[in-house]
């Protein structure tokens, strides 16, 4: 059982920068492939980032948020982080982290049904 908790969202203008992060319990979090998705108001939940477990080399990210947003993982400190920078009033939305357990070693998940585990959320809302 892998517990997830979020943290760094806000408020923020139009241009802005924001880094999330996700803590995770547990001692098997260095072989959990880790995602970023996003589910704005009245819209599904929608992929943002991913990272594979084995290292963190591997990652993949959603065409609306290439070049703008960086996912890393800190194995040590059991945590995964979302940087976000040119932030645009479209990336408004609670960012949900989430564990994949089955995954590959070299393995982005993609897929909200790969995953096994999700944090609460965390609201980051860009101004115009």
């Amino acid at each position: 059982q892998v517990q997830l908790v979020e943290s760094g969202g806000g408020l923020v203008q139009t241009g802005g920068s924001l880094r999330l992060s996700c803590a995770a319990s547990g001692r098997t979090f260095s072989t959990y492939a880790m995602g970023w998705f996003r589910q704005a108001p009245g819209k599904e939940r929608e992929f943002v980032a991913g990272i594979n477990w084995r290292g963190g080399q591997n990652t993949y990210y959603a065409d609306s948020v290439k070049g703008r947003f960086t996912i890393s993982r800190d194995n040590a400190k059991n945590t995964v982080y979302l940087q976000m920078n040119s932030l645009k009033p479209e990336d408004t939305a609670v960012y949900y982290c989430a564990a994949s357990k089955n995954s590959g070693p070299i393995v982005v998940p993609r897929k909200i049904y790969d995953y096994n585990y999700w944090g609460q959320g965390t609201q980051v809302t860009v101004s115009s």
